[in-house]
């Protein structure tokens, strides 16, 4: 009993302290590891933009937290300019030319466990570069040696590992080593305090600098990403390669209440799912119920079984798939789905339509929330989708290779590897891109720039930044409470409420239970790692950097 009370007083200590996040007046950087942090405020403080940070800190997160940073991934930016100008870069990956519908299925039609998210064929066409030098060509005011320097410099100085960062290689070291063999860098017993130098990411960086974009997509670089994967069984080209593009896009924007929310359009289910479940909640009184409440909780989990059961049906890449988006976001058809809902019991996802499909993605992902001293803000999350993408690691590039084939539909209706259902939406197609649920997130209140936030967590990202968001417009907490808060999450099917372990009152869930909601407090010891920035009343910053992880936040 004694140590029960006193890991409560543990928890209750963590939970309270550093309830302020970092204040700044001019400039922020919010991320996953603070060498990447401090080396996108650095670049800042040299006369770069937030956007010239946001090479420089993307690819020092690809140093720094090869867990879900990268080069060999892809990702999402949502950006506001000063002047209120918004925009989207999609530099999601691609199906390879070879791809087809059925290529992880067996000849009995049968899903074939773990290719799709192990080794060279999981592995889907590299957006992160092309990203980088889309953004850099568009806004970048300093060049591109002078960002990708200290980046290089990192690399050959190393990265002291941390206790969580430990746990992270430990608990994918044989799966590692089963797909990239015993002389790979990560292969080795590594202890907390030791640094890791990433000397062939420092040489392919360096080549990158030199050459440009071309060199990833065009040059040697290019043709030894290709050999190795052919090498190991994959299907990416040099055609695949040379044929990439980053893409921009119209952001996802709507109101909810007095907050503009501008976010990702698709191949992000992000900003639509997001936009559905704040336009169902929005006739409700939602600040007068206490924050994680049992009917606040009823509130969010059913606007969110109904948003959800959505998207998983409609959503899939719009270059590839007509997508009826008028009428999901239309607000007599918002209005109609929550009809249904009931203060006194729980609506059942079989009766939610569309009952027969489910889709989730794995957790692994990293975001980082960036504004600069003109008040140019980005939003920007990026994946290798897996821990480590597909283990697939080459010790002369010096980087990891993704999995984000697994983000497709394997086959319409059966359970992937990860135990997870697709739609036809989402189905494989060559060159389309995966469905996602990375939301980078920008809000404006009266027309100035109010939030920047974001975070990993698949399918519970976009939760993560719903109840993110509303800790601080309708709870009236600052960034770092805001961040620091309990979270939950549900999401169709499964149908039931996942819950940070331990957070919230047993009173509540109890109640939730006797209503017919499930609940589920082992399956998600943690839901999200949001990095975020508000902009306070007297024109500072606050930055909330998530205590799940080793996240940080660094201004000047």
């Amino acid at each position: 009993m004694r140590k029960i009370i006193i890991l409560s007083f543990l928890f209750t200590s963590i939970y309270s302290f550093c309830q302020t996040g970092v204040i700044s007046s001019k400039a922020m950087v919010v991320s996953a590891r603070e060498e990447a942090s401090q080396i996108g405020v650095e670049i800042m403080k040299k006369g770069g933009n937030a956007f010239d940070a946001m090479a420089a800190t993307e690819l020092a997160l690809a140093v720094s937290y090869p867990y879900a940073g990268n080069i060999g991934g892809g990702g999402f930016m949502v950006y506001r300019l000063q002047n209120g100008e918004t925009g989207a870069l999609d530099y999601r990956e691609k199906a390879p030319i070879k791809a087809s519908k059925d290529m992880y299925l067996d000849v009995n039609g049968n899903v074939i466990p773990n290719l799709s998210t192990h080794g060279a064929l999981a592995v889907g066409v590299p957006g992160t570069i092309a990203g980088i030098f889309a953004v850099h060509k568009k806004f970048g005011k300093l060049s591109i040696q002078e960002i990708i320097k200290p980046v290089i410099a990192l690399a050959k100085k190393g990265v002291v590992v941390t206790e969580k960062q430990l746990k992270q290689i430990n608990d994918n070291k044989q799966d590692i080593i089963k797909v990239s063999g015993n002389e790979t860098l990560y292969s080795k017993n590594y202890k907390v305090g030791d640094t890791i130098k990433y000397i062939g990411l420092a040489e392919t960086l360096t080549k990158i600098m030199k050459n440009g974009k071309d060199e990833f997509y065009k040059g040697e670089t290019a043709q030894k990403i290709v050999t190795f994967i052919q090498r190991n069984g994959g299907i990416i080209s040099m055609e695949d390669l040379d044929k990439y593009e980053a893409k921009w896009r119209t952001p996802i924007s709507f109101k909810y209440k007095k907050l503009k929310i501008i976010s990702m359009p698709l191949p992000s289910s992000g900003g639509i799912t997001l936009n559905q479940i704040m336009y169902m909640i929005s006739d409700y009184d939602v600040s007068s119920l206490k924050q994680n409440s049992e009917q606040y909780i009823q509130l969010l989990t059913e606007a969110e079984r109904r948003a959800y059961a959505d998207r998983n049906y409609f959503l899939g890449d719009s270059d590839f798939v007509k997508i009826p988006l008028k009428e999901l976001l239309a607000k007599s058809y918002l209005k109609k789905r929550m009809k249904s809902f009931n203060w006194e019991k729980a609506t059942k996802s079989s009766e939610v339509s569309h009952g027969e499909i489910s889709l989730s993605e794995s957790n692994e992902t990293t975001h980082y929330s960036i504004i600069d001293s003109n008040g140019n803000a980005i939003s920007v999350t990026t994946t290798l989708n897996g821990a480590y993408g597909s283990k697939l690691y080459s010790n002369e590039l010096g980087f990891f290779f993704n999995n984000q084939m697994d983000d497709f539909s394997s086959k319409p209706g059966v359970p992937n590897s990860y135990g997870l259902v697709g739609a036809e939406a989402n189905s494989i197609a060559p060159q389309k891109r995966m469905l996602s649920s990375m939301t980078p997130t920008i809000v404006e209140k009266k027309g100035k720039l109010f939030m920047v936030l974001g975070t990993p967590g698949g399918s519970t990202i976009i939760t993560s930044v719903l109840q993110t968001i509303l800790n601080v417009s309708e709870f009236k907490m600052g960034m770092q409470e805001a961040v620091n808060a309990p979270r939950f999450h549900h999401q169709w099917l499964p149908d039931e409420v996942l819950f940070e372990p331990n957070k919230f009152s047993k009173s509540v869930l109890e109640n939730l239970t006797k209503k017919g909601y499930k609940i589920n407090e082992k399956s998600a010891p943690v839901i999200g790692k949001v990095d975020a920035i508000l902009v306070l009343p007297n024109g500072k910053l606050e930055g909330g950097a998530d205590v799940r992880g080793d996240d940080k936040a660094v201004g000047f």
